[in-house]
């Protein structure tokens, strides 16, 4: 049943962000011979000297406190570009298990869940949502996005675990909804996560629902954005998959990650709520106003100490550098991680090749051009996400790079820190590739 559906096209490897550049990064390191060479070198900054740039140019200026680059080859332990303290005029310095709210690249690592299941065969690819859960088997539709929650038709097809996995359900997503959707995500606990104690400006403070059952059975009671598996749209999808697993495992999801999966993988510091013993490791989050960065989530005082009312699986972890990186090598390593079998190889491949259906469009997103696979961007042979943040992470299968961006601040817009590293990342490889032909 895990599966059986898919053809044997769909087995190539693909992967991340803002595509073009990093593709063209990894093509670049996959032809340097002494590539892991350079990597093991003490002085990491030195080896990518536009990365160290970038990053000293953001933290030296102000722009943010810290910024921690991590760069692993191959199976090969990690290392880091590190610069700046855990907050504005702290005197801890930023590293490699600093912690960092990771928020939507915990899709990636939920979607990488939701293969696990699918290898054990409790659920298929192509399987019916409503087989797992009954509630939304007689989904309606908006006519507009905008529109009254009245003005709907019948979904012309069932959701599919495929279509959650790709963004392409049909679901809405408080970040995105307008009108009376967006009013109805807020008034029924909807949300995609939780940002800060403090209040802050246009952004209301919304009570979520009490249990990802709760969750999900309000949402199953709401109008689709989209007909599924017609377009991609960013949603509220892969945070549905949270509660796929609790139903389809008999597991509580928070419980089912951290025995399946961080476990297993030795992410010790990946934590839906961050301990009190922790939180010397943990950053401030930042807003920024008018290009002036401005406390938004203190570590003291971080909303990311509480409990949780519920484990978001599209949004809800804190991690370190470190710690995602071991899932990363994990993903490179097809399932294993030293030594130790993690999931399945075939789960790992089919997860990181494109998943999309084949009656979905990417056009007119800002993903269009690319593909998709199990929670994460799909760019010839990269997987990833980012964060919203400013975090980025992805494995590229093709040289066996392992690279990741760890920054705190909100919105990820207000600076191009993401552009930019991928363009020094490639243009470090381009440096060093002449170099060694020189050699």
């Amino acid at each position: 049943m895990a599966f059986r559906e898919f053809p044997a096209s769909q087995l190539s490897r693909r992967n991340l962000l803002r595509g073009s550049a990093y593709l063209a990064a990894g093509g670049v390191l996959a032809g340097m011979p002494l590539g892991s060479d350079l990597l093991r070198a003490h002085d990491v900054g030195a080896a990518w000297p536009n990365v160290a740039e970038r990053i000293g140019h953001y933290v030296n200026g102000g722009k943010v406190p810290n910024m921690v680059a991590s760069f692993g080859w191959g199976l090969d332990d990690p290392h880091t570009v590190a610069r700046g303290t855990l907050k504005f005029g702290g005197a801890t310095s930023a590293g490699i298990d600093s912690l960092y709210r990771i928020y939507s690249m915990t899709k990636p690592i939920t979607g990488m869940a939701t293969m696990m299941l699918l290898e054990d065969g409790k659920i298929g690819i192509d399987q019916p949502l409503a087989e797992i859960l009954p509630a939304f088997a007689e989904m309606r539709v908006l006519k507009r996005a905008d529109g009254p929650l009245d003005d709907t038709v019948p979904a012309e097809r069932p959701i599919t675990i495929r279509q959650l996995l790709t963004h392409t359900a049909g679901l809405g997503y408080d970040i995105v909804n307008k009108g009376p959707l967006l009013d109805a995500y807020r008034a029924n606990g909807i949300t995609s996560g939780q940002v800060s104690r403090l209040p802050i400006p246009g952004m209301p403070q919304v009570r979520s629902a009490p249990s990802l059952e709760a969750w999900a059975d309000r949402l199953a009671a709401l109008p689709l954005l989209l007909q599924p598996g017609t377009k991609w749209s960013y949603s509220a999808s892969i945070d549905l998959l949270g509660r796929v697993i609790e139903a389809a495992s008999g597991q509580d999801f928070a419980q089912f990650m951290q025995e399946r999966m961080f476990d297993p993988c030795g992410m010790d510091s990946t934590y839906w709520q961050v301990p009190e013993s922790e939180v010397g490791r943990l950053t401030d989050n930042y807003g920024i106003l008018a290009g002036m960065p401005l406390p938004m989530d203190p570590a003291g005082n971080s909303i990311f100490l509480d409990r949780p009312p519920l484990a978001w699986g599209g949004s809800g972890l804190v991690s370190s550098p470190r710690d995602y990186d071991r899932f990363l090598k994990m993903l490179l390593g097809y399932g294993k991680i030293d030594g130790r079998r993690v999931m399945g190889e075939t789960a790992v491949r089919i997860g990181t090749s494109n998943l999309l259906p084949e009656t979905a469009t990417m056009e007119g997103t800002w993903v269009a051009g690319q593909q998709f696979g199990a929670g994460g961007r799909v760019v010839g042979q990269t997987y990833g996400w980012g964060g919203a943040a400013g975090t980025l992470a992805s494995v590229d299968f093709g040289s066996g790079l392992r690279a990741g961006l760890f920054v705190q601040y909100m919105p990820s817009e207000s600076y191009p820190i993401r552009d930019e590293f991928l363009a020094a990342l490639a243009k470090d490889l381009g440096v060093n590739e002449r170099a060694f032909s020189l050699g």
